[in-house]
C-alpha cells in the first residue's frame, strides 16, 4: 500500500503567494488544508477569494475558516496536519506568533515554513527606516520559531517573478513609452515565479535536508538587472523606450517624506535595486540553494515570463504592505 503523503496546512491560502502555494500542495499529491477568514453571506460573488474558495473546493482542498485568534480553534487543526505552511502578506506578518504558538501547543509539526521569501534579513546590515521595520519583524517570527524546537525552514532572498517584472516593464500597458530605472540600474536581484516559489516551498517542507536550515534562491538564469530586463524586454516587443532614472538620492527622500505603504515601497525599491541586497553576497558551500537542492524542477525563466507577457499581459496591482 503507498504511503500517504504529510498533510499540509496553509495559512494565508487565498492571498497572493498562498494560492500558488495551495496548488502545489494539491498538484504533488498532499492532503492540502486551508485556514482563513470567514467569508459571509454577504461576500461578492465575483470576489477573487470566493472563486478562490470554489477552485480549491473542486480539487479536494480542506477549506476551515475562522480567526487567527481562535487558539483552541488552530490547536485542534493543527494537531490534524503534519506541515505547517505561512504564506500570510505583510500587514499579517506578526500574527504569526499566533500559529507559532498554537503549534507549540499542538506538539506534532514535523516542519515549519514561516512567511519569508523576500530578502534575506541575515545577510541585510543597513536598510531605510521603513524597510527595516519589515526585516525586524522578520527577525522576531524567526527567533520565536527557533525558540518553540519545532523544525522549520527559512525560505528567502528572491523577488516574487511576475509581480515585480510586472512592476518595473508595466506589460500591460501598450501604448507607455518609458520606463523608471532605479538607481543605475546596474544592480542584479533574483526573479523567481510564483509557481516556483510554491514548488520549492513544498518540496523543502519535505526534505530533511532543509530541516532548520535557511534555503535561498539564485536560479542562474533569473539573475539580471533592470537595464538587461529592459533591453530583453525592448527586443521582445520590438520598441525602445525612454528610461527615466529615479537615482538614489530620491529613493531616500520618498522613504523619509511619503506616506505609509509608499514609504515602504521606496525603501524596499532602494533595497533591491539600488544596493542589490538580493544578489550582492556569494552563497558558500555549505549554504542551500533551490535550484541545486532541486535540480529535477525546471524552473520558469525569466526569458520565458516575459514570452508569458507578451501573450497575456498582466495587470498589475500592488500588493498590501
Amino acid at each position: 500500500m503507498a504511503t500517504e503523503l504529510e498533510k499540509i496546512l496553509v495559512f494565508g491560502g487565498t492571498g497572493y503567494l498562498g494560492k500558488y502555494v495551495v496548488r502545489a500542495s494539491i498538484k504533488m499529491g498532499h492532503p492540502t488544508y486551508v485556514y482563513g477568514r470567514p467569508i459571509t453571506p454577504n461576500s461578492n460573488p465575483s470576489n477573487s477569494k470566493v472563486e478562490l474558495h470554489k477552485e480549491f473546493q473542486s480539487v479536494g482542498v480542506i477549506l476551515i475558516q475562522g480567526e487567527l485568534s481562535e487558539h483552541e480553534k488552530l490547536v485542534s487543526l493543527i494537531k490534524q496536519v503534519d506541515i505547517v505552511i505561512s504564506a500570510l502578506g505583510t500587514p499579517y506578518y506578526m500574527e504569526q506568533l499566533k500559529i507559532i504558538d498554537a503549534i507549540k501547543v499542538a506538539g506534532n509539526i514535523k516542519r515549519f515554513i514561516p512567511s519569508e521569501f523576500g530578502c534575506e534579513e541575515g545577510l541585510i546590515t543597513a536598510v531605510l527606516p521603513p524597510f527595516q521595520d519589515l526585516l525586524d519583524k522578520k527577525r522576531k517570527i524567526r527567533r520565536a520559531t527557533e525558540a518553540t524546537g519545532v523544525p522549520f525552514t527559512f525560505l528567502t532572498s528572491t523577488c516574487f517573478g511576475a509581480y515585480f517584472l510586472s512592476f518595473l516593464l508595466h506589460p500591460h500597458d501598450q501604448y507607455s513609452e518609458e520606463l523608471t530605472i532605479y538607481g543605475t540600474g546596474e544592480s542584479k536581484a533574483v526573479f523567481t515565479h510564483e509557481e516556483d516559489v510554491a514548488i520549492y516551498a513544498i518540496k523543502a517542507a519535505n526534505d530533511p535536508r532543509t530541516c532548520n536550515r535557511t534555503v535561498l534562491f539564485r536560479p542562474s538564469k533569473n539573475i539580471l538587472s533592470q537595464l538587461e530586463l529592459v533591453s530583453l524586454w525592448e527586443k521582445k516587443t520590438s520598441r525602445s523606450y525612454n528610461k527615466v532614472f529615479v537615482y538614489e538620492e530620491e529613493l531616500v527622500e520618498l522613504s523619509e517624506t511619503s506616506p505609509h505603504p509608499e514609504n515602504v515601497r521606496a525603501a524596499i525599491i532602494h533595497s533591491i535595486f539600488v544596493k542589490g541586497d538580493m544578489a550582492n553576497f556569494e552563497i558558500g558551500e555549505d549554504e542551500m540553494e533551490v535550484s541545486k537542492l532541486y535540480p529535477d524542477v525546471e524552473y520558469t525563466t525569466v526569458d520565458q515570463l516575459l514570452d508569458n507577457f507578451m501573450a497575456n499581459p498582466p495587470e498589475f496591482r500592488y500588493v498590501e504592505l
